[in-house]
């Protein structure tokens, strides 16, 4: 679990966190939409390789972030409460 609030709360089922549920996690998604949008227009007729590894590696960055500022670890859940 992150040190002060969370930027993310895990799901309630399955695995991983769901939507921001702060204005630091819906700017981390505004980021990373904003990042694809101007690779892919930028570089996506020219380059497809170079943005898909683009994709890739931004996709495991903003995982790496939701995961270390969620509220809680994650783990697989079924919806019952722990």
């Amino acid at each position: 679990m992150a040190n002060g609030k969370p930027w993310f709360r895990v799901k309630r089922h399955g695995y991983g966190a769901g939507p921001p549920c702060s204005w630091e996690g819906w700017a981390v998604v505004a980021l990373y939409i904003g990042l694809l949008l101007a690779c892919a227009v930028l570089y996506g007729k020219d380059h497809p390789r170079l943005v898909g590894v683009f994709v890739v590696v931004m996709t495991l960055v903003v995982m790496l972030v939701a995961r270390w500022k969620s509220d809680a670890p994650w783990q697989w859940r079924d919806g019952e409460e722990d």
